[in-house]
C-alpha cells in the first residue's frame, strides 16, 4: 500500500458542493472548478479526487497523473481491480457495511458492487448494479493523463439496502463514509504486479482499500441560496 508524504496532510473531511448542473454538463467537465480538490499519489502517478451533489444524485471525478495507462478488459464487473483502475467506495449508512463499490478504468469500463459486510464472513455482490450510472473518460492531450467522472443516482444507492434506502435523498448537511483510490500498473498488461501502485487517499494500516476505519466523512453541503 503506497503512502505518501501527503498522507499526514489530508483533510479530515470532505465537504461536498452542492450543484445544479445536469449530469450532461458534469460529465462533460464543465462545473468543477468549485469542487473541494483533494490529490494523492506518487509524483507522475498523483490522482485528484473531486465530488459535487444535486437534488437527484452524486457526481465524483478523478484526475490522473499518468503514463501509458493500459486496460484489458472489456466487460462490466470483469475483475477490473486486476488492471489499472480508479476507484471509490461509498458508504451512506456510515457503518462499514452495505457500502457501493465503482471502479472506473481508462478505456471507461466499469465494475460496481455491492460490499454488504466484510465480517464474520464476505458477503459481496458483484451482481448488484448501479441501474442508472453514466460515466465518461476523457484523455488529455498529452495522450496519457486522463480524468473518470461518473454520475450516481441516489436512487439506486436506495437499492443496496433498507438502512441504506433511508439515507436517500440527501439533504443539505447529510453526512456518508467514503475512501476513495487508484491502482496504477506500470508493468502493463505482461507484468501487472510488477511496481504495481496501490494508492489510497486515506490510506488504511490493513493491506487492502475494504477497510472501513480508514473511511473519512463526506459532507454534503447545502446548497447556497
Amino acid at each position: 500500500m503506497y503512502r505518501g508524504p501527503e498522507a499526514v496532510l489530508q483533510p479530515a473531511i470532505y465537504r461536498v458542493r452542492a450543484t445544479s448542473l445536469a449530469p450532461d454538463a458534469l460529465l462533460a467537465q464543465q462545473g468543477w472548478n468549485d469542487a473541494m480538490a483533494v490529490t494523492w499519489g506518487p509524483d507522475g502517478f498523483a490522482t485528484t479526487f473531486r465530488a459535487v451533489w444535486a437534488q437527484d444524485g452524486l457526481c465524483v471525478r478523478w484526475d490522473a497523473q499518468d503514463h501509458a495507462p493500459w486496460a484489458t478488459r472489456t466487460q462490466r464487473d470483469d475483475g477490473l481491480w486486476e488492471t489499472e483502475v480508479v476507484e471509490v467506495f461509498l458508504d451512506p449508512t456510515c457503518s462499514g457495511e452495505d457500502y457501493a463499490e465503482l471502479e472506473i478504468t481508462p478505456t471507461n469500463v466499469v465494475c460496481d458492487l455491492h460490499i454488504e459486510r466484510l465480517a464474520p464472513e464476505r458477503r459481496v455482490h458483484l451482481a448488484w448494479d448501479f441501474a442508472g450510472l453514466r460515466t465518461a473518460v476523457h484523455r488529455a492531450g498529452n495522450g496519457d493523463d486522463w480524468c473518470a467522472i461518473a454520475w450516481m443516482p441516489f436512487t439506486d444507492f436506495a437499492t443496496l439496502a433498507p438502512g441504506v434506502a433511508e439515507c436517500v435523498p440527501v439533504h443539505g448537511g447529510d453526512v456518508w463514509h467514503f475512501n476513495a483510490f487508484r491502482i496504477k500498473r506500470p508493468g502493463g498488461p505482461g507484468l501487472p504486479e510488477d511496481g504495481a501502485i496501490y494508492a489510497a487517499w486515506s490510506v488504511p494500516d490493513a493491506p487492502t482499500f475494504h477497510a472501513p476505519l480508514a473511511f473519512r466523512p463526506l459532507v454534503f453541503e447545502p446548497a447556497q441560496a
